[in-house]
């Protein structure tokens, strides 16, 4: 069902099953298996999340933007996906990537400062995240161009939060995308701050009333239920490959913790307003609903926190296991063809090097 702001919500904060004329027979399909994996990568997703953000404490990664809050926004849309679609994000989409079949020690290779990726984009179908707020919506419209000229019905999705919504990149990207009716699928998860600036006063709409005035048809879900995020991406993404054009979804959602690990949300945020949101927990809300319909019990929550603290051990010794790479390394990689300047300067850097040497 949809609430009177027009916001799609399958499971109340209760974790009630709201009937839906409209979404419940694309979730038709869903078997008990499938709602307690959904169930299972929300605990999993937040297990590692803690974890990465631990290991930013004690000094293994630079960096960390954790994404505590956001777990069914991201796994809601990730688990929507065919194989052959292809993600481009932010730095915060950790859950998309880890539905995308990413190696756990991957997701913090970047943070760790010894890559300038985790993964090859191609075996995963999911480019490196980007930091540039706003850039990547430009890389997923021409990606998604790309597809279309190739006679493809794959889909691309491109996530962008809330503060991204204030760059000139994303309104290009939107322009392009709704012109040429690419195959892209907006992906705006709303966590109400952008670092410290508040979402009110970013905008006095929706901001899938500002995708539509592009020409985009633009939709808003409750980014904490799982249900209703997945529901209005197979919709969203079934209307992209019948050749429709660009879709956008707007995901309401809260960034519980902060910024990245360097920022202090205690300086802007009200604590009551923290705790309101605790009450949306998405994984709580997920909780009651399946212990309500008999999918999960003590058995299986136990077999849940396992599998989710096996995780977090194979995170932090994939992260300790890391190697730092060969100073030289980064030159590779950054033209397809040899380059006589690049190769100059890594003649330069080589005897900058062995200057320590002695």
């Amino acid at each position: 069902m949809s609430t009177a702001t027009g916001m799609t919500r399958l499971l109340d904060e209760r974790g009630t099953r709201l009937t839906s004329p409209e979404f419940d027979p694309v979730l038709a399909d869903l078997t008990s298996a499938d709602l307690l994996g959904l169930y299972r990568d929300l605990v999993l997703v937040r297990r590692l999340d803690a974890e990465a953000t631990a290991l930013q404490r004690q000094g293994e990664l630079a960096l960390w933007p954790p994404l505590l809050g956001q777990e069914a926004a991201q796994i809601g849309t990730g688990r929507a996906l065919r194989r052959d679609d292809f993600v481009f994000s932010s730095y915060r989409e950790h859950a998309v990537a880890y539905t995308r079949g990413v190696a756990l020690p991957d997701l913090v290779r970047v943070w760790r400062g010894i890559a300038l990726s985790g993964w090859d984009p191609f075996e995963i179908g999911m480019a490196a995240p980007q930091v540039i707020i706003g850039a990547q919506t430009l890389h997923a419209t021409g990606y998604a161009m790309g597809v279309q000229r190739d006679g493809s019905d794959a889909a691309v999705v491109v996530y962008l939060g809330d503060g991204a919504m204030s760059e000139g990149d994303v309104a290009e990207a939107m322009v392009f995308a709704a012109s040429f009716r690419a195959p892209l699928l907006f992906v705006c998860q709303n966590n109400q701050w952008a670092i410290s600036e508040p979402v009110r006063l970013q905008t006095a709409v929706p901001f899938a009333d500002r995708a539509t005035g592009f020409g985009i048809p633009g939709r808003v879900v409750d980014g904490n239920d799982v249900l209703a995020v997945l529901a209005e991406t197979r919709a969203a993404l079934a209307r992209i490959r019948a050749g429709e054009g660009p879709q956008f979804l707007e995901a309401t959602t809260y960034r519980m913790g902060p910024h990245t690990t360097a920022d202090d949300p205690t300086r802007y945020r009200d604590a009551a307003e923290l705790e309101a949101w605790r009450e949306r927990d998405p994984i709580d809300r997920m909780a009651r609903h399946l212990r309500a319909l008999g999918i999960l019990g003590d058995a299986e929550e136990a077999g849940v926190q396992a599998e989710a603290a096996a995780a977090a051990a194979e995170l932090r010794a994939g992260c300790l296991a890391l190697t730092d790479p060969e100073p030289l390394s980064v030159f590779d990689d950054v033209y397809a063809e040899p380059h006589p300047r690049l190769d100059r300067q890594r003649a330069e850097y080589a005897d900058y090097l062995r200057g320590f040497d002695s």
